[in-house]
């Protein structure tokens, strides 16, 4: 089997509990688990994974901000429910929930470093 797993650079161990609380993400593990910088951590939304660690000089550049990424979900009203947690939890909607000509329903948001989270039913490769 073969996917692809996001990866993404944060400030602090603060931006986790932004995404988990925003995007209902389960965080899965972090290390080390104290202090403000995060060597690294995992976070998963149903069969979907990101992983994310701490801006550092010795790293590899990625610098906040520059991640996007898209999440498949099982339903309309996933996505629905998703976007207003997420702007409930102080998330920008770059774009509300929708549905586009190509099919199924989406919608985008950035987290408070930049990153832009997609969210939508259409799943790539699908048939039909």
């Amino acid at each position: 089997m073969t996917f692809v797993v996001p990866t993404l650079r944060i400030r602090d161990r603060a931006t986790l509990q932004h995404w988990i609380d925003a995007f209902g993400l389960e965080l899965t593990a972090v290390f080390p688990e104290t202090g403000e910088l995060v060597d690294h951590a995992q976070l998963r939304l149903g069969d979907g994974w990101v992983m994310a660690g701490s801006v550092r000089e010795d790293g590899p550049g990625q610098p906040p901000g520059t991640g996007a990424m898209y999440w498949v979900l099982p339903d309309a009203a996933a996505v629905d429910a998703l976007h207003e947690r997420a702007v409930a939890a102080g998330a920008e909607s770059t774009r509300p929930p929708n549905d586009p000509e190509y099919g199924g329903r989406e919608c985008s948001l950035r987290d408070r470093e930049g990153n832009l989270w997609s969210f939508g039913t259409y799943a790539p490769g699908a048939a039909g």
